[in-house]
């Protein structure tokens, strides 16, 4: 009797596919016609040979001073703008309040505590359970969420759905106004470098143009401390009301001599809140006047909700998106947009188009995540993709991988250049002008 033959080994698993190593957070940018990220700050892996390092450490410098040089030129060029997303408001420096974290005290019965295994307080689970809210296919989006609630009020009456949407309201002010404290000098420190150094730009230039999501006072409190002088459309007079003519006045030194010349003041922005304030206030005249702590149902905000924008054509909002879809058509703009997801096709449609249609505008977006989101993005984003696509086919588009903090120190002392910095900058630009 032959004996039994053994099985035959299975086969080898195959090779396991190549893991991402995630960039996020690590200072690189990438610009027009480029062929791959540049890093600021390389890891040097432990062993590598001597010469092999001092390369890799002349790269990074290279590309150090290669930013140095294009944020340069691109403060000079005579039309600045800003469209600052709710990424200038978070993390450890300025502690605002995420979406995540508005979900969590809106909704949760046990907010605030980082527990794990979060309970839905009893009215906010009667709400999501009438509404038909899939928290499973939705995930906690309060956006989503208040979305859900709005559409529903527009064909049924609830007594609990209204009251939890104007409780939610209540809250979102409230955290987006208490997280700023006075008595700490250093909570907006980026906030502050970031505008010390972009107003510091030629007074014969247009003045810094910043347009900001955010509802918070981040800048205004930021600009206040600086020393800075910020126009946002309201008169100097109390009270002080909304009326868009106040964006064409300007503030200038005149002379003690009485000589009728005067010399544009430094230190002055403009500041454009497209969603509103934690301190406006509707009137009943329909009048936006400032006013430290509005109602919920008077503050003049447009709250998180997929309806963001239809919300922007009733004024003030509307007259602010017109003076945002104005400045991307000048030419000679450099637009700077950080802290931005392009998750608002109302403003990120018009940077899409301007790219496309205006020869004269440069973009640079900043964001800590800015390779994952276009190299290896998590969710599809048409923007994200389309942006870098235009970045590769050589248009003035440069992506820079980093955090608002990091960034504001990334922009150059404009005052601060030696006399041959300013010389070479100058040939430079009347170079660039021929």
């Amino acid at each position: 009797m032959s004996k039994p033959t053994a099985p035959a080994p299975p086969p080898p698993p195959p090779p396991a596919a190549p893991v991402a190593v995630s960039t996020s957070g690590k200072p690189m940018f990438f610009g027009p016609d480029a062929a791959e990220w540049k890093r600021l700050k390389p890891d040097v892996p432990a062993g590598t040979d001597p010469a092999e390092e001092q390369k890799i450490l002349a790269a990074a410098k290279a590309a150090k001073e290669e930013l140095k040089n294009f944020l340069l030129s691109s403060l000079q060029m005579q039309h600045v703008v800003v469209l600052a997303g709710s990424g200038t408001s978070l993390g450890p420096i300025s502690k605002g309040p995420s979406m995540w974290t508005l979900w969590d005290y809106c909704v949760n019965g046990n907010p605030g505590t980082g527990a794990s295994t979060r309970t839905v307080s009893p009215a906010a689970a009667k709400v999501i359970a009438e509404i038909g809210y899939d928290t499973a296919a939705e995930k906690e989006n309060i956006e989503a969420l208040l979305s859900r609630c709005e559409a529903y009020l527009q064909v049924r009456t609830s007594a609990e759905v209204t009251t939890f949407v104007t409780e939610s309201k209540k809250v979102i002010l409230e955290k987006c106004s208490e997280f700023i404290d006075p008595a700490d000098a250093n909570q907006l420190a980026a906030h502050r470098t970031f505008l010390h150094r972009l107003s510091r730009r030629r007074v014969r230039d247009s003045r810094l143009k910043l347009f900001t999501t955010n509802y918070d006072l981040c800048f205004e409190t930021a600009a206040g401390r600086q020393g800075l002088v910020v126009l946002d459309g309201f008169s100097f007079t109390q009270p002080r009301q909304f009326d868009p003519r106040f964006f064409m006045y300007d503030i200038v030194r005149r002379p003690a001599t009485g000589d009728e010349v005067g010399t544009p003041l430094e230190g002055v922005f403009h500041i454009y809140k497209l969603h509103g304030s934690v301190n406006w206030s509707r009137k009943a005249e329909n009048e936006i006047e400032v006013e430290p702590k509005p109602a919920p149902d008077s503050a003049c905000l447009i709250y998180p909700a997929k309806g963001k924008y239809q919300q922007s054509y009733v004024q003030p909002h509307l007259e602010l998106v017109s003076q945002y879809f104005s400045v991307l058509r000048e030419p000679n703009t450099c637009l700077i947009v950080t802290g931005f997801g392009f998750n608002d096709d109302h403003l990120s449609e018009p940077i899409l188009a301007a790219v496309r249609t205006n020869p004269h505008l440069r973009l640079i977006i900043v964001n800590p995540s800015a390779d994952d989101l276009t190299a290896r993005p998590k969710e599809k984003n048409k923007y994200w993709e389309t942006l870098f696509s235009l970045t590769k086919q050589g248009e003035d588009v440069w992506l820079i991988n980093a955090n608002f903090g990091d960034f504001a120190e990334m922009i150059p002392d404009l005052k601060s250049l030696t006399p041959a910095q300013r010389l070479t900058r100058d040939i430079k630009l009347l170079t660039e002008t021929k």
